[in-house]
């Protein structure tokens, strides 16, 4: 997980960035800041999916149907039409749970200093350049959609909250690694797989 945020972050980064910004009217550092937390939770519900809901196959056809790769060509046009949608839904149509859009927003509204409105407004805009830029390395990588579904988990251990918490939370270890995991699990337990 951590390669391909961070592959993500150099590609699309600033340019996401800077188009959420400008439409957003906030300050383009920050949300430089905040793309790296939303991901981790997008990338989970993608995970909770493939373990539900069908594994790769899952996976696969929520790429087929919602991570169209020609989009990364015209971010612009892209972002601007998902933060205008009035119909944009931060929990992405359950894809992050019932609430779990909500949640997120909340604690990172919390944690960053950004009214979590903004943030539901985010995620919705951010989750189809993740999924076309998951759908560009299934379609141009040599491992296909089995490697998508591997990436996913970033440590293997079947369990993404660990890995959430990781990025969100910034745990280094120790107990107060453990209790963060513990606040998000709480916080965002419509997301993942416990």
């Amino acid at each position: 997980m951590a390669n391909f945020i961070d592959d993500f972050m150099k590609n699309y980064g600033p340019e996401v960035s800077r188009q959420l910004s400008s439409n957003l009217n906030i300050d383009q550092g920050t949300v430089q800041k905040l793309i790296p937390e939303l991901a981790p939770l997008i990338l989970g519900g993608l995970k909770r999916q493939k373990d539900d809901r069908g594994g790769d196959e899952r996976v696969n056809h929520i790429l087929n149907k919602y991570g169209d790769s020609s989009v990364l060509g015209n971010l612009k046009g892209l972002i601007s039409g998902k933060l205008n949608d009035s119909s944009a839904d931060a929990n992405l149509g359950g894809l992050l749970g019932d609430k779990g859009g909500v949640a997120a927003a909340r604690a990172l509204g919390k944690k960053m200093n950004i009214d979590p409105s903004v943030i539901m407004k985010i995620i919705p805009a951010l989750a189809p350049v993740i999924l076309a830029a998951l759908t560009k390395k299934r379609d141009t990588g040599k491992t296909g959609i089995g490697g998508i579904g591997s990436l996913l988990d970033a440590n293997g251990d079947g369990n993404i909250i660990d890995d959430i918490a990781g990025f969100i939370l910034k745990g280094k270890g120790g107990a107060s690694a453990g209790a963060g995991k513990n606040i998000l699990g709480s916080l965002l337990g419509g997301i993942t797989k416990k």
